[in-house]
């Protein structure tokens, strides 16, 4: 048979056995039974079922050891259960005629299933409480044991020598009292201390199951006058069925982890239940009985002051909940308008503070500060050392605003000051300069930054997006004067600001509109000067403005991105044109062509894919195309080594660019595969090319030697700076001397006549 069969057989054989002893009890009322002795029959049966689905729920391997132990104690239990009932029914039955006395022995074995029933549930796991829960577990504990034990006096032991009179002794009565005792008991341990990995509806059934049966055990009195009849005929058989009941529950449900216990802050109905069982108690205990009337108002009493007691450390934890509220809500508060990164103001209480003095009609003026090459400290040092330079930003703004304003973070390296107009806003902001470009010592490293400063004044009818709007074009001002100071904004700003976006739409037109004309500086050999490759230069032929210029466009198409689609343009341009001239020359054609890239090119994952797309397409020779790269590029795209190794692997040509002029140039000649270095011009023919210039000239040669690699002198304007060079060592060049940017017929034909443009340079 399965065993789901047999389960839900030995269920149904427990219920049958309690509704035989109901229909056996209730007929006895009206009829005098010759053989008593049928009606106790079923009961040793149906607790020895009780105690076979214990032990069945014991040996379950799927079950921890604690529970296993539990329900051994409880086939034990019910062992002990059958031997009372069959001691019972003897005590009933086995004499001359039937009796209500209950003799010592089954009182022994009746108290001994109690007695194992209590071992087991403490040796039960409890939850971990705190000494406030335990004090309103003790007090809760109380109200439930005066209130059981009024009803228990009240329905039964108040007739106790009548009680006595009819079993014989005080055992059934104290074994009565204690059952009741049992189940309140098994409520109070599930429902407040826990009870392990045991099934909760398991331990709730017997739990019911023990109050029914010893309900049904205190109503003996009321069949005093049919000895032939007791109550234990149903009340055991329905304790039995909630044991069986609550073993197939457990083996059904196997084992379970104990759910986190968390503290309710539900409200809790038993004072008032305790209360209204008490006073139903009193009122209806009369004052015929003087000594029962006043136990029961001590009982009430008892339990009024427990409730008090009971209500006021209610009160007392509402107070602490209330509290925790306030103070989480002050945290959620601050977290929502500081920074978390600085504890200063963030944006939120920053625009807040800028509502209320538009609002309140007040004046004052917004700072908008931004560290100057932050990224570079980012990408150098670590974003932990970018985090540490913002911190100490913030405490040294803190500092020097001090109550004359307040400091707030907008994000990244964005600082705001909000300062009322009584206060010199021009000397705070020179203050804030100087503080912030003090040298900080960070994680071992010396760093030294700037700040660029925008100031505007609020007007009537701003609002804080307006107020930025001004700050921070005006920050914008004095960055591109070079950083390091302060601007304040002007109407004149948004008319430039104005031009530069439409001039931006333009420009994004251009490439469709076959507006961006290429042009060709050549690179000569030294000392003859022959034409070895050319760098490519881009114009943009405006329909209005004429022929622009790189320092016209070239800014503001980095800015807003189209300097992406505008490098494209031009290594497209320049692959082809390398390609023709290839065809046309041959051997006299142009070694390499040299293209500029842009720092947001090469943060383009997919540039170099493109790169390889159209070297691929167009069948130029990877060696023939230089890509041009500055020190400020690879240090501002995060991917740029990773992109150069990449270049690299194509067999294109990498060229360092405008070197000399950074901080960390040689560390680059480490890191990335460089083939070129292209030496400043500002180092050969700008104002820094007298001997401090040509020492560093002289220098440079040197170490490329050592690391194999070619180097190339930008702007030569003189024959003198030529021979300079020649002599130092030398053997490329590039600049006016030898040749202005021009078109490609033009450099092709001083491809065509390499040998006698060489002679005339010569």
């Amino acid at each position: 048979m399965p065993r789901w069969c047999r389960v839900h057989a030995q269920e149904l054989a427990g219920a049958l056995l309690v509704a035989l002893g109901a229909i056996w009890l209730v007929a006895g009322l009206s009829h005098v039974y010759a053989h008593p002795v049928i009606g106790w029959l079923p009961l040793p049966v149906g607790t020895a079922l009780a105690a076979i689905a214990c032990a069945r729920a014991a040996r379950d391997d799927r079950l921890d050891p604690g529970t296993r132990r539990f329900w051994w104690h409880l086939t034990l239990a019910g062992v002990f259960f059958t031997g009372g009932t069959v001691s019972n029914a003897f005590d009933a039955v086995g004499g001359p005629v039937p009796s209500q006395q209950v003799g010592p022995v089954t009182v022994a074995f009746y108290l001994a299933v109690l007695g194992i029933v209590i071992w087991a549930l403490l040796r039960l796991p409890s939850w971990q409480r705190s000494r406030a829960d335990w004090i309103r577990f003790a007090l809760d504990a109380c109200m439930v044991l005066v209130t059981v034990g009024a009803l228990v006096w009240h329905l039964s032991l108040r007739d106790h020598e009548r009680w006595m009179a009819q079993t014989g002794s005080a055992g059934p009565m104290l074994a009565i009292m204690l059952s009741a005792f049992v189940g309140v008991a098994t409520f109070v341990k599930v429902g407040f201390a826990g009870a392990g990995r045991l099934d909760r509806q398991a331990i709730h059934v017997l739990a019911v199951g023990a109050a029914i049966a010893a309900s049904l055990g205190g109503m003996s009195p009321f069949f005093s006058e049919r000895p032939y009849l007791s109550t234990s005929l149903v009340a055991v058989p329905v304790a039995a069925l909630a044991i069986n009941l609550a073993a197939a529950r457990q083996r059904f449900n196997g084992d379970r982890t104990p759910g986190t216990r968390t503290a309710s802050r539900k409200i809790s109905l038993l004072p008032y239940f305790a209360v209204a069982v008490t006073d139903v108690l009193l009122l209806s205990t009369g004052t015929g009985d003087a000594a029962e009337t006043t136990a029961m108002q001590t009982v009430a009493v008892v339990l009024t002051a427990l409730v008090v007691v009971r209500q006021i450390l209610a009160l007392r934890d509402n107070q602490k909940l209330v509290d925790e509220l306030r103070g989480y809500q002050k945290r959620l508060t601050h977290q929502a308008t500081h920074d978390s990164l600085t504890g200063i103001a963030n944006r939120a209480l920053m625009e807040q503070h800028v509502d209320r003095l538009i609002a309140g009609g007040s004046r004052f003026h917004v700072a908008l500060l931004d560290l100057d090459d932050f990224k570079t400290v980012n990408d150098r040092l670590g974003h932990h050392v970018g985090d540490q330079l913002i911190g100490v930003t913030s405490r040294r703004l803190a500092h020097v605003v001090g109550d004359r304003g307040l400091v707030a973070r907008l994000g990244g390296d964005e600082f705001t000051l909000v300062i009322p107009a009584g206060c010199d806003a021009e000397a705070l902001v020179r203050e804030v300069i100087e503080a912030v470009g003090a040298p900080a010592e960070l994680a071992g490293h010396t760093v030294i930054t700037a700040a660029s400063v925008g100031l505007t004044t609020a007007r009537p009818g701003d609002d804080p997006a307006e107020v930025l709007r001004r700050a921070d074009v005006a920050m914008y001002a004095a960055k591109t004067a070079g950083g390091d100071g302060w601007h304040w904004f002007d109407a004149a700003m948004d008319q430039a600001a104005d031009a530069d976006a439409r001039l931006a739409a333009e420009l994004r037109r251009a490439p469709a509109d076959g507006q961006l004309v290429a042009l060709y500086q050549p690179i000569v050999s030294l000392p003859g000067g022959d034409p070895v490759g050319a760098e490519v230069l881009v114009r943009w032929q405006h329909p209005v403005r004429g022929l622009l210029g790189p320092d016209a466009f070239i800014p503001l198409a980095e800015r807003n991105g189209s300097v992406v689609e505008l490098g494209d343009w031009v290594l497209r341009e320049a692959v082809q044109q390398a390609v023709r001239w290839q065809q046309r020359l041959g051997d006299r054609a142009p070694e390499r062509i040299s293209v500029n890239v842009s720092a947001r090119q090469l943060a383009d994952p997919r540039f170099v894919d493109r790169v390889a797309e159209l070297l691929t397409a167009s069948g130029l020779e990877p060696a023939r195309l230089m890509l041009e790269v500055t020190e400020t590029a690879v240090l501002a795209a995060d991917l740029a080594t990773e992109q150069l190794h990449r270049l690299k692997a194509l067999g294109v040509r990498i060229a360092l660019d405008d070197f000399g002029t950074g901080h960390s140039s040689l560390s680059l000649l480490l890191d990335c595969p460089v083939d070129v270095l292209k030496v400043d011009k500002s180092f050969v023919s700008g104002t820094t090319a007298g001997r401090a210039g040509a020492i560093i000239v002289r220098n440079l040669i040197g170490f490329t030697d050592d690391f194999g690699i070619d180097a190339v002198a930008e702007g030569v304007e003189t024959t003198g700076q030529a021979a300079r060079l020649h002599e130092a060592g030398y053997q490329f060049a590039q600049g006016y001397l030898f040749g202005r940017p021009m078109d490609a017929a033009a450099l092709e034909e001083l491809f065509a006549n390499r040998v006698t443009t060489g002679a005339a340079a010569a």
